[in-house]
């Protein structure tokens, strides 16, 4: 049992029983001899309400079948009537913080009292009443404050302290993170009656009363504040809104203040819940909740603004383990209070400036990481050339079909700039080893545009005459192109014969294809302007939070992309898809032979993962033909005889083709890869790769063998839908 109060009203003296969450209902009783009894059930806690004959004896009920005797407290009403107080919940806040936190409001909103819920420890919660008395004794303007203490303790079951940064809404890193031991008595708070109990004891004849805890700040404004604006509220009641708010770093010795408190997220999505009411003017059968009131209808023109100041209940030795520091933008109202109000010198965010390329015709470079791809390598660098791609900065280990010694003679030839992976001696995967790398190299840094992409994509422009200036034409004063992938199959060719992957393979993933998740992944196009800091495989990364008003970020149909995607998005959905203008063709199995070879290379990226039959079904995407990128084969076709005149060039493609085809031959002599390729080329695989539209998430996360042959058998397009239990996920 939490609580038990003693009430008194017209009809007589009653008391209120409030039990802990997860209380069976039927575990509680009165004794038969009380008076009228009413139990009820606030969000899983159960309330007894039973009448008495003096407001000042204990109850007896029935708990389990055992009898206890509930001693009653006094409700204490009168010392709040008519007054205008916050309710707050203290969960580690120092004495100073809540005195600042007392002096802001009464200054700013005219707060006149305080009940502050201390869930800290008995010992604890003394010494901060203790030294908070003698800070409130100088507060002008306080009427009225009660700490009340917690006996039991009330956090969230198996959860750490709140102020660890597990328990901070969208912090970083918490896949990561090493999770402390449970902490019932300073975990989040798990017991949400405390706020009926409250009203019972203390609250119910206030005036108004402003639900926010000890590290929040309700936001100065200009008319009336929010008591005054709960009074005038036809419910009641209106709706506070919490922002989360962080200092951009705290200086070195220093504790985490209210003034250290100036920057908010761009991108943050919604507001954290609270309400002020005002007790006369709502129902009496209203519920006071954490984060509404239950019966009591606030109207949304009313909702008023708060500021969680997030390093004062979750503070940490550096901010960036509470949220992203790339989401951190100073908030000028904050700044304001800061250094107005709180008279704060807190450290703001260095200034940024963008990059200013000179006029011109731009530059574009493509930077790729490669592995055994020398058979494709001529056919994506001439198409890649004739629509305008200007420099290619290739890295390279591990080959053995001649990709290397061919990317280094052309390098010799001004074609390319070729290096070797440097990834060897360090914890990163060959692809983000070279990206790293990259960021020094003159070609990229003297880019105008730039794209991390691999040699199985290709870019499919399709407005003007399918070249990137008709792209950057098209597309305006976008900074940031992505381009979503549409997914290629083999089109059921077995064999690999050496022609042109755009002429052979046609057949791809319908447009609107939402599973599996790579689908609409997408690569970005982006100008090198530094608004952001590094290279990324899907988009740029470690966004300057000081120019993030300087992204024009567009989708392949020219269509806005929103600020929720800047910092980490990297796959498109139903809202920001768009294949109008451009799109990223990926042929990520080519031919079943060829996969042979693929899968014994390895992957760049995921370089701990298989590339078997999971993946093939995943990729291997046969849904519609696609043709528009064929458009452009004449001048591939062109460029290709261009290069290939060259007869260093021409040989080294033909000794990369033959070394393909006996690694080919040497495969199909191995028993796992003879099984593969018979599965591979099967009619339940063929017939499956057509059917992608019909198959929940689970199916793709699990593998082609969790489908029975009877679901295989369908007609693709027919009227059917399968799906699994979510299993292992295979690769």
């Amino acid at each position: 049992m939490l609580d038990a109060v003693a009430l008194s009203g017209p009809k007589g003296a009653s008391a209120r029983l409030f039990f802990k969450s997860g209380t069976p209902r039927e575990a509680i009783a009165a004794p038969s001899h009380a008076g009228k009894t009413v139990l009820q059930n606030y969000g899983g806690a159960p309330v007894l309400e039973a009448e008495i004959d003096e407001a000042g004896r204990g109850l007896t009920v029935s708990v389990h079948g055992e009898r206890y005797t509930a001693a009653l407290s006094p409700a204490e009403t009168e010392l709040f009537e008519g007054l205008n107080v916050l309710a707050a919940v203290r969960n580690g806040e120092t004495p100073e913080v809540t005195a600042a936190w007392l002096r802001f409001h009464i200054e700013h909103h005219g707060m006149q009292g305080a009940v502050i819920f201390d869930r800290a420890q008995p010992q604890d919660s003394r010494r901060y009443t203790q030294f908070l008395r003698e800070l409130a004794e100088g507060i002008e303007g306080l009427e009225r404050l009660v700490v009340v203490h917690a006996k039991l303790p009330l956090g969230k079951e198996g959860l750490p302290e709140e102020a660890h940064p597990y328990n901070v809404p969208g912090a970083p890193g918490k896949d990561r993170m090493e999770i402390p031991p449970a902490d019932p008595w300073q975990a989040p708070l798990g017991e949400f009656l405390i706020y009926e109990i409250l009203r019972a004891r203390f609250l119910g004849r206030a005036r108004a009363v402003a639900n926010i805890d000890l590290f929040d700040l309700l936001a100065p404004g200009e008319g009336p504040n929010v008591f005054d604006r709960a009074v005038r509220a036809p419910s009641g009641c209106i709706r506070l809104g919490g922002v989360q708010a962080y200092p951009w770093r705290v200086r070195n010795g220093d504790e985490a203040s209210f003034g250290d408190h100036i920057c908010t997220q761009f991108d943050a999505a919604g507001l954290r819940p609270r309400w002020c009411l005002a007790p006369a003017q709502a129902k009496d059968s209203c519920i006071w909740r954490l984060i509404r009131v239950v019966g009591a209808e606030p109207d949304p023109a009313d909702d008023c603004r708060f500021y969680r100041c997030m390093a004062l209940r979750h503070p940490a030795d550096t901010v960036s383990k509470i949220v992203p520091k790339t989401s951190l933008v100073e908030t000028p109202e904050l700044l304001e209070l800061a250094t107005g109000y709180f008279q704060a010198k807190p450290v703001r965010i260095p200034e940024e400036q963008a990059i200013r390329r000179s006029g011109g015709t731009p530059r574009t470079t493509i930077v790729t990481t490669m592995k055994n791809e020398g058979p494709f390598i001529l056919e994506w660098l001439a198409y890649h050339r004739a629509i305008g791609v200007d420099d290619f900065l290739v890295y390279t280990n591990d080959c053995s079909d001649g990709t290397d010694t061919m990317l280094q003679m052309l390098q010799e030839k001004g074609i390319v700039q070729h290096r070797e992976n440097p990834f060897r001696g360090t914890d990163l995967k060959p692809q983000h080893a070279a990206l790293q790398a990259a960021e020094d190299e003159p070609v990229i840094t003297g880019a105008d545009w730039l794209i991390c992409m691999d040699v199985d994509e290709f870019i499919n422009i399709k407005c003007g005459e399918g070249r990137l200036p008709d792209l950057f034409e098209a597309m305006g004063e976008a900074n940031m192109i992505s381009m979503t992938w549409r997914l290629f199959g083999n089109n059921d060719v077995r064999d690999f014969t050496g022609d042109l992957i755009l002429r052979e393979f046609t057949r791809c993933a319908f447009e609107v294809t939402r599973k599996p998740h790579q689908a609409w992944g997408f690569k970005t196009l982006f100008r090198n302007t530094g608004i952001f800091k590094k290279l990324g495989v899907h988009r740029p990364k470690g966004l300057k939070p000081q120019l993030w008003e300087d992204i024009r970020w567009v989708n392949g149909s020219g269509k806005d992309m929103p600020r929720e995607m800047f910092r980490n998005g990297w796959r498109s959905s139903m809202s920001t898809y768009g294949y109008d203008l451009v799109q990223l063709n990926h042929y990520a199995v080519r031919s079943a032979e060829s996969f042979l070879v693929k899968r014994d290379r390895g992957r760049v990226n995921h370089v701990d993962r298989d590339q078997g039959l999971s993946y093939w079904f995943r990729m291997n995407n046969n849904a519609e033909e696609e043709r528009s990128i064929q458009r452009m084969i004449p001048a591939l076709e062109a460029e290709m005889a261009r290069l290939l005149a060259d007869p260093d060039i021409a040989a080294a493609h033909d000794y990369s083709c033959r070394k393909h085809r006996e690694k080919i031959e040497e495969l199909k002599e191995r028993d796992d890869m003879i099984g593969l390729f018979r599965e591979l080329t099967g009619s339940k695989l063929c017939k499956l790769s057509r059917m992608h539209a019909h198959f929940g998430a689970n199916v793709f996360l699990s593998g082609p063998e969790v489908i029975p042959d009877e679901i295989a058998e369908n007609e693709p397009g027919s009227d059917f839908w399968f799906t699994v239990e979510r299993g292992e996920t295979t690769h």
